[in-house]
């Protein structure tokens, strides 16, 4: 690959975990091999707030990846559930600095799993902190080698992108939900118990999307989770300042 190439290709950064363990900043390298086939140059985020933001500005686009923590309830005005267990502030923190930049930019965003929760609350929506205690009839959410259906609206992005399906067949890995969709956004998709399992963002030109499941590791076998990498890099290609000018000093 020519360094040219390399400079032409939109830069997507990748909001890490955290681990408290080892007080280590990590990403499960999935994230990275799904935006490189989908022709962007990952770059991981550290969960260092100020640092991001300064980040933020080099980057075309952005995923707000899974995380092992939930996002504080205290940002949406709710106490904490008992099974919120593990809270991280690095991460909220980083991930409201990383969707000011980009809303301000107009940059594309896409969140999974963690991240569409992150992204639904900093639009002034609310979630429900555990499935199993607060949704009654709920399925298997937790499980990650279980698998459901989810529901597509007719007329989402994400049915254009599953070939005009309305049913595809996901992972699933997470304990809390939406509650009170954010502003902005609209439900795109749902599981078979009701359960918000994708938002799209109803902004003219914008790229915000959200799912609940984990598409980074489905990609090579489901298309929808495939194509939404791609119509993300795809989106910010069309926002990518060469790089060489951003190395000058020149930018925008």
């Amino acid at each position: 690959m020519s360094t040219s190439e390399t400079r032409t290709k939109p830069l997507i950064g990748l909001t890490c975990r955290y681990g408290a363990d080892d007080d280590w900043h990590y990403l499960p390298v999935d994230y990275s091999r799904a935006i490189v086939a989908a022709g962007g140059v990952p770059v991981l985020i550290p969960l260092l707030a100020e640092t991001a933001a300064r980040l933020a500005a080099e980057l075309d686009g952005f995923v707000l990846c899974g995380s092992a923590s939930d996002v504080d309830p205290a940002r949406y005005h709710q106490g904490r559930h008992p099974m919120v267990k593990s809270i991280h502030p690095e991460r909220d923190e980083t991930d409201v600095r990383i969707l000011q930049h980009a809303f301000n930019e107009n940059k594309p965003v896409l969140g999974i799993c963690y991240g569409m929760q992150a992204l639904n609350v900093f639009l002034s929506g609310t979630l429900i902190q555990h499935i199993a205690e607060c949704v009654p009839g709920a399925i298997e959410h937790e499980d990650r080698r279980a698998q459901h259906l989810v529901r597509l609206a007719p007329d989402s992005k994400l049915s254009e992108w599953a070939g005009a399906k309305t049913e595809i067949t996901v992972n699933s890995t997470h304990h809390q939900c939406i509650q009170i969709v954010g502003m902005g956004l609209r439900v795109a998709g749902r599981s078979e118990d009701g359960i918000i399992e994708a938002l799209e963002g109803d902004f003219p030109d914008r790229f915000v999307v959200g799912v609940q499941w984990h598409p980074e590791r489905i990609w090579e076998e489901e298309c929808a989770s495939k194509r939404l990498f791609a119509e993300l890099v795809r989106a910010s290609a069309r926002r990518s300042t060469p790089r060489a000018t951003v190395a000058s000093g020149r930018v925008r």
